[in-house]
């Protein structure tokens, strides 16, 4: 990332797309995207996520990334852009497309594919209120430092499972964002603790 301006931008390109990322069989489930905005900034890379207003219907409160379900007609790519713009301003023309992540489906019944783009650094936001009621970014790195991550058994409809946690900076993210920064991880080739034994 410290060679040259922007030489991150084509590596990160070919570790997104080989192998291809994985895509869940076809069904009825509604499709949704969202954009994981990444820039370079002091030599490290960074990403931007958003908390989600306490007024919202669904996963309020939440830590996440712009996105939401298609609109007809619409890729995920296109999805991801216009709710991007939608909920934060970002102008789909500054945004680099780097790749996609795995897909995966919440519990709430979306299907997702993260679009992995580069944004400009210093990049400007103006998030809508009525959504969006904080943006930050943090380095990610910061996600793969041991001390920041807790892999948490939880029992849901009585089956146990392993919960992924990250603490970052008083924050608690997890879910399905949590999901898709450790797919992101796993792209960079950054090593993860391997986690508790069920």
């Amino acid at each position: 990332m410290e060679q040259a301006p922007h030489s991150w931008i084509f590596g990160l390109r070919e570790r997104l797309a080989s192998p291809p990322p994985r895509r869940l069989p076809p069904s009825d489930v509604r499709q949704a995207s969202v954009l994981v905005p990444l820039y370079a900034d002091a030599g490290q890379l960074w990403t931007v996520l958003v908390r989600r207003s306490e007024e919202l219907p669904h996963h309020r409160g939440q830590i996440g990334f712009p996105g939401g379900g298609h609109e007809p007609g619409e890729d995920p790519w296109g999805t991801a852009l216009r709710e991007s713009e939608e909920e934060l301003a970002i102008d789909p023309a500054q945004v680099i497309r780097l790749g996609e992540l795995d897909e995966a489906q919440t519990p709430t019944g979306y299907r997702i594919v993260p679009c992995v783009g580069a944004v400009p650094y210093p990049l400007p936001t103006e998030p809508d209120e009525r959504e969006i009621a904080e943006v930050f970014s943090v380095p990610i790195l910061a996600f793969s430092d041991p001390r920041m991550v807790e892999d948490r058994a939880v029992e849901i409809e009585g089956q146990r499972h392993l919960l992924r946690i990250y603490h970052v900076g008083g924050r608690q993210i997890w879910g399905l964002t949590a999901a898709i920064l450790r797919n992101l991880l796993e792209r960079l080739g950054l090593t993860m603790p391997d986690g508790m034994e069920l």
